[in-house]
């Protein structure tokens, strides 16, 4: 286990930079996933941890040792890809021990390391099997397995669920958790899966065009969200937008939005005047005609065009005035496409962004 640390790192593609001034500590035995979308420089990040990228510009300390300029396997870290990258004409036990044949350790210690790695994994089974015979999550596990055995300072991994299909996934969730919980070695975690990234971290990386929006628990990120970006990006299905200017109404204040619009606001933490970008989570929408309005709280009227029954809760997609929301409601009420309805949002609910800059408002 080693605590690392990331300074000031850049790095650069010609003219293009995919990441730029990023500074994170992570604590030994740490759980820190990386998330954004598609190109915003997270895996970047993590091979330049690994030492398969050059670094442009910064310094990266992994157990208080400055590793810009060493070799990666002289970094004592254990990555693990999207691609399983096992080698086929091999059975489970030598794919899992050929870093340690490979460190030319002594066999007691290769079959005693391979062992207890098969047995925190639940592959004892499996050992003399070929890839060609397992499971995808099976394959996943071995690869898992030939970093564990190497006992790192550092496990890093890079999407290495995308493969799976969802239940699976979420049953590698769990194991990655568990085996977490048992191993407690310093691991950094890639992902575009925000379920994933709110699952498994302890703290949550979320970056966006190669910098860091935030850096949080995942409590922290879900309640507390930065920026509109953050906000966007955690929750599923993704928090609900509207934006406008706030005006006087009465005792109170409005928000008169792009449409023309209005929604009456109790509490409002901008000034008259100011554009903000008003949020609401889609699970924080209560049907009006199931519970009775909070004495602090928006109403929106809005028409449902799709409606997904889940079983356990109910995904509708409404047009608004003010354009297209989701709520998530768990109320056993039958809804109809193009029938009116509508819903409350308490005051202590809602999120208040910066019209221009897209910060969060105090």
């Amino acid at each position: 286990m080693a605590e690392v640390k990331i300074t000031k790192l850049t790095k650069k593609f010609g003219n293009t930079v995919a990441v730029q001034d990023f500074d994170l500590t992570i604590k030994n035995g740490e759980f820190v996933v990386f998330v954004g979308p598609s190109g915003c420089g997270k895996s970047t990040t993590l091979r330049m941890v690994a030492g398969l990228e050059e670094i442009t510009s910064g310094d990266i300390v992994i157990d208080g040792k400055l590793v810009n300029n060493v070799h990666p396997k002289s970094r004592d870290i254990a990555m693990v890809f999207q691609s399983y990258a096992l080698y086929p004409h091999m059975n489970v036990f030598d794919n899992i021990s050929f870093g340690l044949r490979a460190q030319k350790l002594g066999k007691p210690e290769i079959e005693k390391r391979t062992n207890e790695a098969a047995a925190i994994l639940g592959l004892e089974e499996l050992l003399a099997r070929r890839p060609g015979e397992l499971s995808g999550g099976q394959k996943q596990r071995v690869a898992m397995g030939r970093a564990i055995v190497r006992k790192p300072k550092v496990f890093l991994f890079d999407e290495p669920l995308s493969n799976l299909d969802a239940k699976l996934r979420h049953k590698m969730r769990a194991e990655m958790k568990l085996l977490h919980q048992q191993v407690q070695t310093t691991t950094i975690y890639v992902t575009h899966d925000q379920v994933e990234a709110m699952t498994l971290a302890d703290r949550i990386v979320i970056m966006c065009d190669g910098r860091i929006e935030q850096v949080g628990t995942p409590d922290e990120v879900y309640k507390t969200p930065k920026t509109q970006f953050v906000a966007g990006f955690i929750g599923s299905p993704a928090m609900n937008f509207v934006t406008g200017i706030v005006e006087a109404a009465g005792r109170g204040t409005a928000l008169k939005t792009d449409d023309g619009s209005v929604i009456a606001m109790q509490k409002c933490l901008a000034k008259v005047g100011k554009r903000v970008t008003v949020g609401f989570r889609p699970e924080h929408m209560q049907l009006a005609s199931t519970t009775n309005k909070p004495k602090s709280a928006i109403s929106v009227s809005v028409t449902p065009s799709v409606i997904e029954p889940m079983g356990h809760e109910t995904i509708v997609t409404c047009n608004a005035p003010f354009g297209e929301i989701i709520s998530r409601t768990t109320e056993e009420v039958k809804l109809r496409v193009g029938r009116e309805l509508q819903f409350h949002v308490a005051s202590d609910k809602l999120h208040f962004f910066d019209g221009k800059t897209g910060k969060r408002m105090e």
